[in-house]
């Protein structure tokens, strides 16, 4: 265990923490300090990660409630509160997939992810919120993705979560900051089983995947434990991305060029004045791997 116990004392909640990014942040929340539920669908691989923690000599129990659940998400935080005394965080990982080109996605593919990764934040961070407004202090992090933040191919409903979670834990850090209250967000970047089925059928893949692999999760649970700690409390509204040893401050949406017409606009004078001058700071039609062309260090 750290010989520095940043998370002393604090209950936190951390779902989908059964394996990969996960469970990594359990563990490293653990090491800190911190009394951890660890929620995971699978109650053999939550009380895996239960044992690792005890083992460790820090205090974990495991769940299996559904993020998608009110129900569920308010079980998890009273859990915390029940046996540890507060509810200090919440870790907001838990996720699915449901990959497919945008013009064969059924309702299913889109409800699913949007249910788990989008609703399931909300229902957990909600859940907490109470207990926060109290104690008035807390701390929120959540998981967002560079595939919402800039794009990628075959994700929009995963896409259309991740990006969703970014204007989630915005508001949140803004209702909730004259509680002490403070919300961020992670966009990771590590190997795990939700991106274990990038296919590898070409060299450039194959060299792809080696090089997400070199990105393992601890990498992305140190920052999320760092995040909850009481030494963030100046730490609010910040969307950050994890990459190996590599923390990026990513950008948030803000006017980059402006035209005005006194007079007015048309459909002609749009093409013929505005669209002209806008189009030097269009955006391209690129993807996460397109920005972050470089490798992780």
């Amino acid at each position: 265990m750290s010989t520095t116990k940043h998370l002393e004392g604090k209950g936190v909640v951390v779902t989908g923490a059964g394996r990969g990014i996960g469970r990594e942040i359990a563990l490293a929340v653990a090491r800190a300090g911190g009394k951890v539920i660890v929620n995971d669908l699978d109650r053999d691989v939550a009380e895996e990660v239960v044992a690792e923690i005890k083992a460790l000599g820090g205090e974990a129990l495991a769940n299996t409630d559904s993020v998608v659940s009110w129900e569920g998400a308010n079980n998890m935080v009273t859990q915390a509160v029940d046996n540890f005394g507060n509810v200090g965080g919440v870790v907001n990982n838990a996720g699915n997939l449901r990959d497919v080109i945008f013009h064969k996605m059924t309702q299913d593919d889109f409800d699913q992810v949007i249910g788990v990764h989008l609703k399931g934040s909300f229902n957990v961070a909600r859940a907490a919120a109470t207990h926060f407004r109290n104690q008035e202090n807390g701390a929120v992090v959540n998981m967002t993705s560079t595939s919402g933040l800039i794009g990628n191919f075959g994700q929009a409903n995963y896409a259309a979560a991740k990006a969703g979670i970014a204007a989630l834990s915005k508001s949140i850090a803004l209702d909730m900051q004259r509680y002490n209250v403070r919300s961020n967000c992670i966009a990771p970047f590590a190997w795990s089983r939700l991106i274990a089925t990038i296919p590898t059928e070409t060299p450039d893949q194959v060299a792809r995947v080696e090089k997400l692999k070199k990105m393992t999760a601890d990498k992305v649970a140190i920052v999320a434990a760092a995040l909850l700690s009481d030494r963030a409390a100046h730490i609010t509204g910040q969307i950050f991305a994890v990459r190996m040893n590599e923390i990026f401050l990513m950008s948030q949406s803000r006017p980059l060029r402006s035209v005005h017409a006194g007079e007015g606009w048309t459909i002609d004078s749009i093409f013929e004045r505005a669209m002209p001058a806008l189009q030097s700071h269009f955006y391209a039609l690129d993807r996460s791997q397109d920005v972050f062309s470089w490798d992780p260090v």
